[in-house]
């Protein structure tokens, strides 16, 4: 995709991963719409890292759980900039064990709606936008919890209404990528640990023991959690790079689910 004059909706996106990979979109000459619910004290600073880049940019706040709130979010970036071509789907709940304990049923559903549910209205809003680029992107953020679950060093972290929220990405995934053919291409970014996003700069991540965040970096091929640029770099790859990968689950996160099995030497044989 060539960025000149194209306008991509990036969600989640007051800190971390979200609001990299939205300045990074505005440095490559995207139009930007970012859109927030809470953190309302870093807004000032999202604008102002805005205004040093030049692009033409909106910030709105939206409550992504109030699905008929969706049509208006998505309407408003249109009548602003013309056109939707890109979609960041950065939006979850990400309920940690040791910062949460066991869900009720009112977390889990809340799981379910931030993580999942809200994506898919997302989409559906979107869908007719991206088809009218003719080259639209959609781009999941998801996470290795759909893999591993609540076991190994993640017990602590992930949450099985989580994982299984996360599980589910991956099937819209798959589904959006039939339905958005040859039109739009819908791809997933599953993340690992990531410093913002189950990482160090985590309240979470600061309620585990020594030796827990130990155990979750030695399960890590490359021996550290992720940083935002990861992630940035390879939403960067999708929409710049990958005119044929639509569908496709890319997976971030050093190493982390092979991590746990060893490769045992190679044995000599009978023969």
């Amino acid at each position: 995709m060539k960025t000149e004059n194209k306008v991509a909706l990036v969600l989640g996106s007051i800190n971390g991963i979200g609001k990299g990979i939205g300045l990074k979109l505005a440095k490559e000459g995207i139009n930007v719409a970012l859109n927030y619910f809470d953190r309302e004290e870093m807004l000032d600073e999202l604008k102002h890292d805005l205004s040093e880049i030049g692009s033409r940019y909106i910030v709105t706040r939206t409550d992504l759980l109030k699905t008929d709130q969706i049509p208006g979010l998505v309407d408003n970036v249109v009548g602003q900039f013309g056109r939707l071509d890109i979609l960041i789907n950065n939006i979850e709940r990400g309920g940690w064990p040791v910062v949460h304990g066991p869900y009720t049923c009112d977390q889990w559903d809340l799981e379910m709606s931030t993580t999942l549910r809200a994506k898919q209205w997302l989409f559906e809003c979107s869908l007719p936008y991206l088809r009218a680029s003719g080259d639209g992107i959609v781009i999941n953020i998801s996470s290795i919890a759909g893999i591993v679950g609540r076991s190994g060093p993640a017990s602590y972290i992930f949450n099985e209404g989580y994982s299984a929220a996360n599980r589910g990405i991956s099937l819209l995934t798959e589904t959006w990528a039939r339905i958005g053919a040859p039109q739009v291409r819908v791809n997933e970014i599953m993340a690992g640990i990531i410093e913002t996003r189950h990482g160090e700069k985590t309240r979470g991540w600061e309620l585990l023991t020594d030796a827990q965040k130990e155990a979750v970096i030695e399960h890590t091929l490359v021996k550290r959690t992720g940083t935002i640029e990861d992630i940035v770099k390879a939403v960067c790859f999708l929409i710049k790079d990958a005119p044929f990968i639509t569908g496709s689950v890319l997976r971030i996160d050093g190493g982390y689910v092979l991590g746990g099995e060893k490769v045992s030497p190679m044995p000599g044989g009978i023969l």
